[in-house]
């Protein structure tokens, strides 16, 4: 590429060809009625829509300021916030242990990591918990030691476990399940050449995970990880099936007998899950960027500019 290709791509003015010279090119944007027009209808429907929630006494937008922070609302929201990290927490951990298993050797190994994916993304979450709440009925007493010999503990289920650890352990085992697929799909994403590499430099295989796969495989494993994260957030208002009524949602339906109008108390709800997940999508693109650093072969406007004048450097070197 000449100097004078990548004077044009750079925004400098100063290496931009001037008017009278023959390589410069005055560019016409081409108009777009059509999109104007779009643009102008959508933003008048949209208009429209706001005037009409804004004048709408369904809505009852005085009991939405009346409740929207209250302090149950808030409570149930921080609960909400906490089954959403303990069922990712174990969920992750345990999909990284299934993804090992589905790409290890052992056949064995392998079997059962696709028996437990088979199992669980193959049926809806809300009927395996509502297995999990009837754990009580099914499994009344759980008994440690030797089958049909000696038994040196016994658990009563009903009492050990609560609605809220059973939803948790719900939830993770079923997002687990994902969660494998989604790590073995970053770590097959990373070239074998690195594994042979690695291997050369007589680096252990924890070393060669640790230090040169993940950190690759992120790339891949940090999008989709995100959006499971979102969705779970937004999954735990099925806890209700458990059944645990102090999340998000169970509590603002509840509380809608106090009004006798559920539709402000669901966009209390919504209002919610829509912030938590705002914030959770800013989180994940910066960690998307940071993972993705040194991945991008685009040139920014100031590598641009650098090498513009290494370039105009070089030549009027040339010419003396």
């Amino acid at each position: 590429m000449s100097s004078t290709d990548l004077s044009r791509h750079t925004p400098d003015t100063a290496a931009e060809p001037r008017r009278d010279s023959p390589d410069y090119i005055k560019a016409v944007p081409l108009r777009h009625p059509g999109e104007w027009a779009s643009a102008v209808v959508i933003v008048a429907l949209l208009v429209l829509f706001l005037i009409g929630a804004a004048t709408n006494s369904a809505y009852d937008w005085h009991t939405y300021g009346q409740y929207l922070f209250d302090k149950r609302v808030s409570q149930a929201a921080m609960i909400t916030l906490l089954l959403t990290a303990l069922a990712m927490i174990f969920a992750v951990i345990l999909g990284v242990l299934l993804a090992v298993m589905r790409l290890s050797r052992n056949r064995v190994l392998k079997s059962v990591s696709w028996a437990f994916l088979w199992f669980f993304r193959g049926t809806p979450v809300y009927v395996q918990l509502v297995f999990w709440g009837l754990l009580a009925v099914i499994y009344k007493q759980v008994d440690l030691g030797i089958p049909y010999y000696h038994q040196y503990a016994h658990i009563q289920t009903g009492t050990f476990f609560s609605a809220f650890w059973l939803a948790v352990i719900g939830l993770s085992l079923n997002e687990a399940a994902y969660m494998a697929e989604i790590v073995r799909a970053g770590i097959s994403s990373v070239n074998e050449g690195q594994y042979e590499a690695a291997k050369a430099l007589g680096m252990s295989w924890g070393q060669t995970m640790r230090q040169i796969v993940m950190p690759q495989a992120m790339r891949v494993i940090i999008p989709p990880t995100g959006n499971e994260l979102i969705s779970m957030l937004k999954t735990t208002s099925l806890v209700t099936a458990v059944p645990y009524s102090f999340e998000l949602y169970s509590r603002t339906r509840d509380l809608s007998s106090e009004t006798f109008n559920p539709i402000p108390m669901l966009l209390i709800a919504c209002t919610w899950y829509l912030f938590f997940t705002s914030v959770l999508m800013v989180g994940q693109y910066y960690l998307e960027r940071h993972f993705a650093r040194g991945a991008s072969r685009t040139l920014s406007a100031r590598q641009l500019r650098t090498l513009a004048d290494a370039q105009l450097e070089s030549g009027s070197g040339g010419a003396r």
